[in-house]
């Protein structure tokens, strides 16, 4: 216990916030998830995370600091959460300040996807590499970078942002003036837009359920020539973004996690075939592609991880 404490996660999502005691890389401890919606602001919300910390140190008294990942833009120096993607009254909150006065123990703040990135390299997929690019994807597609050893972060703390990277300088309007951003065609409810599409415009009638994501795995794995072309299709679009990535930043390997990672070989085999074609050998030799180690409880490993480097 002594060279590895233990370390709070907190993994703060849009519908759920959920705290964890973390060892090593193991949850040895996790309480019920807080209902993000359920209160009125920021203050709120916040002392309901304090009451829930402060009985998980009752059980564990040697609890030596804590992460937290936001999904949002973070002042990582500072532990101060900017904005938030869909939770209200979280504008320019100095988070870690005010956990810090309110618990007494260190604080480290971060982006929800350099947290899982984090997870990921000190304890799963990325582990022993030096130059990683790491990419979640999932209702929208998150990234992180990890070069010459450490996390880029960025002038501003804004680095790694895959999912707003172009795949088609005319398509798409993005959420910033960005076009073709990646994230607005290997989301999920944009892979079961396009999945529905193909259907209809095959005379096929199928619900937007049957078109998400972990259905559209399963039709795909039973041999349905739909929902192959999605998959193909998908692959495609995130080779396009993961080229521009190799040719700027020459990684040893791309690491890549999240719900719609889960179609295994359905994705990854049309990703690296597209990927490998448009690299020189110094930059597709030896590369590795691999899949994220850790599922929904990547978040909080890695913010746990991160509150180890504070001790």
């Amino acid at each position: 216990m002594k060279d590895s404490p233990l370390t709070i996660g907190i993994d703060f999502g849009g519908t759920t916030v959920k705290i964890a005691v973390v060892f090593q890389s193991h949850i040895i401890d996790q309480a019920p998830p807080i209902a993000t919606q359920e209160y009125a602001g920021h203050g709120e919300l916040i002392e309901a995370m304090v009451r829930v910390v402060e009985e998980l140190r009752t059980r564990h008294p040697n609890i030596a600091a804590i992460g937290v990942g936001m999904p949002g833009f973070v002042n990582f120096e500072k532990g101060l959460v900017y904005n938030l993607t869909n939770v209200r009254d979280w504008e320019s909150v100095p988070l870690k300040t005010i956990l810090q006065e309110k618990i007494g123990l260190p604080v480290v703040v971060d982006n929800d996807a350099n947290c899982m990135a984090f997870a990921e390299w000190k304890c799963g997929s990325g582990r022993g590499f030096q130059h990683v690019v790491f990419i979640t994807l999932g209702t929208g597609v998150g990234g992180a970078i990890i070069a010459n050893g450490q996390m880029i972060r960025g002038a501003r703390h804004g680095a790694g942002e895959v999912g707003q990277t172009s795949i088609d300088y005319q398509g798409r309007a993005g959420h910033y003036g960005n076009r073709g951003a990646l994230e607005k065609y290997v989301g999920n409810s944009e892979i079961t837009a396009a999945a529905h599409e193909a259907y209809v415009a095959a005379g096929i009638q199928k619900s937007l359920e049957d078109c998400a994501p972990a259905a559209l795995a399963a039709a795909a794995y039973h041999g349905d020539p739909i929902a192959l072309a999605q998959w193909e299709s998908v692959g495609r679009m995130l080779a396009t973004s993961v080229m521009n990535c190799c040719w700027l930043l020459n990684p040893e390997a791309i690491v890549i996690g999240g719900g719609v990672a889960r179609a295994g070989e359905l994705l990854f085999k049309p990703f690296k075939e597209h990927l490998f074609v448009q690299l020189s050998a110094p930059f597709k030799d030896h590369l590795m592609l691999l899949p994220a180690a850790f599922g929904h409880e990547a978040g909080i490993i890695g913010a746990a991880a991160l509150a180890r480097e504070l001790i």
